[in-house]
């Protein structure tokens, strides 16, 4: 498992309460999506759960060396005392396609069987809900009875990227760890970790649409991002007065095959938008936000209305256009 990159502020103090003398039974780790908050539940676990097997020297901070029986187990997906919840795929003999709207209750329910044994190896176990925004009331009602009275050992790590909508009882009962956007940096360290053999020019590409959040670019990869943004700054620049290079890109998105180069225009159109406006003033300025919000809300109703892809991609490339 990949070591957390950034973030040294909440590694120092999860790994501070784990060295104390009682550790809080239920987290809360918030933040923007993408920011790898499930990545460090997942490092924070493993570390919470070699720690307490008693097994071997482990190094300052949250990392688990290589080989540790914990690490074995858990890099395997058998670590009997870890347990994770999150949206089930709608058809589980396509796991890769669609999931379910909601973690249900009924998964909140598998959890009690393990709930009524001891740990098996050590006096500790974890559960991760990523995320618990997409908990179904009635499983957050659920877990709330299992937060208000923890089984012995258990500790509740749960991810969510919009704390402000869980019921105040859950808030309540957890200790909130917030994680940051990361440097610039730090996301290129991470994308170029998760993609070895993305070229230089992808990667700063990718860096500048991750906004601090690697796991938004990671959408991203493999997309000809870098060609993307050039098209759309070239009608920009140009205004593209005969209509050829927006028809281009519209017939170009338009195949059922690019849905997903499509999904990226919607997103970096307005993204694009925004960085020029925050190089203009007086009129120039008032035409780029102008243009932002027509984007921004021509993209919700694409994806909202499934609307026809090539006039879509030809109305935004349009909105573009009048940045000239």
């Amino acid at each position: 498992m990949n070591a957390v990159i950034g973030h040294a502020a909440a590694q120092d103090a999860f790994a501070a309460a784990l060295a104390g003398s009682k550790l809080h039974h239920a987290w809360l780790l918030t933040g923007p999506e993408g920011v790898g908050k499930a990545h460090f539940a997942r490092v924070a676990a493993l570390r919470l759960l070699a720690g307490a097997s008693g097994q071997g020297t482990l190094p300052p901070g949250l990392s688990v060396p290589a080989g540790h029986p914990s690490r074995s187990l858990f890099e395997a997906g058998s670590h009997p005392d870890f347990r994770v919840l999150q949206r089930l795929p709608k058809d589980a003999d396509k796991p890769d396609q669609d999931l379910a709207r909601s973690i249900t209750i009924a998964q909140v329910r598998t959890l009690q069987p393990m709930f009524a044994t001891a740990p098996a190896m050590g006096p500790a176990r974890v559960v991760l809900i990523d995320a618990i925004d997409d908990l179904e009331r009635g499983g957050a009602n659920a877990l709330l009875k299992n937060l208000e009275e923890p089984p012995a050992g258990t500790v509740f790590l749960l991810v969510s990227h919009a704390p402000g909508r869980l019921l105040p009882t859950i808030r309540s009962r957890c200790r909130v760890l917030r994680l940051e956007r990361l440097e610039d940096e730090a996301v290129g360290q991470v994308l170029r970790e998760q993609l070895p053999e993305a070229d230089e020019e992808e990667i700063a590409t990718l860096v500048r649409a991750a906004d601090g959040a690697p796991g938004q670019a990671l959408r991203f990869a493999g997309l000809d991002l870098p060609g993307l943004d050039a098209a759309i700054a070239a009608i920009a620049a140009t205004g593209d007065p005969s209509n050829a290079m927006r028809a281009k890109l519209a017939k170009a998105l338009a195949p059922k095959a690019a849905q997903r180069r499509y999904e990226a225009f919607l997103e970096r159109v307005p993204a694009f938008i925004a960085g020029e406006a925050r190089r203009r003033e007086g009129m120039a300025l008032r035409v780029a936000l102008d243009g932002y919000a027509a984007a921004r809300d021509l993209g919700g109703a694409a994806r909202g209305l499934s609307l026809d892809a090539q006039a879509t991609v030809f109305e935004m490339a349009g909105i573009v256009a009048t940045l000239r």
